[in-house]
């Protein structure tokens, strides 16, 4: 059996902000999101991979895990013109289309996605790929960002709608190709 849990990096400061990271944009762990990863109760023994981001590498160091191994899988969506901008900027320039591309992109079967940014189904793949690619048994520690974390969830086990903050750890568990899911703790 594998038992995979997967990890949103701690808070930064683009979250506390609320608005989307930009495409290059690598913010650390605010001094709150710091003590949050220190406090992460993981399993030490664990494989342990990682978004190349900085904020999921030091989530992942800080949570005991300070060689983590890098896998551009986990990096977070691709949101385009989102990018760099809260919610309310995007309904201010773009009224309702935000929502139609943020439903695009949590659909794996979706052919659209933010303008410039991933198709959901893109997205998906990816995740998807890296999912298939984890070992059959043991278990593994995974620091990525909400996107892949809720992408997950939905290839998993169909979540489609989930609360993920900053530091959520959903653990999931998968024997004879079924997947379940063991454990969800909302970061606080």
């Amino acid at each position: 059996m594998l038992t995979l849990h997967l990890v949103r990096h701690a808070p930064t400061l683009p979250n506390a902000e609320r608005r989307y990271p930009l495409a290059d944009e690598d913010a650390p762990l605010s001094p709150a999101g710091r003590t949050l990863a220190r406090s992460l109760r993981l399993p030490l023994e664990a494989l342990a991979l990682t978004s190349p981001s900085l904020r999921a590498r030091e989530t992942a160091a800080l949570a005991g895990f300070p060689h983590a191994a890098p896998v551009p899988a986990l990096a977070e969506a691709r949101f385009g013109v989102m990018a760099g901008r809260t919610w309310a900027e995007l309904e201010t320039e773009f009224g309702g289309a935000p929502r139609a591309w943020i439903d695009a992109l949590a659909d794996p079967t979706s052919a659209q996605g933010p303008p410039g940014g991933e198709t959901g189904h893109a997205f998906h793949a990816r995740v998807r790929a890296w999912l298939a690619a984890l070992p059959d048994a043991g278990e593994v520690v995974a620091f990525t960002h909400a996107g892949p974390l809720r992408a997950a969830l939905c290839l998993t086990v169909g979540l489609h709608a989930v609360a993920t903050p900053p530091a959520t750890v959903a653990t999931l568990h998968r024997a004879g190709g079924h997947w379940w899911l063991a454990a969800l703790r909302p970061g606080s």
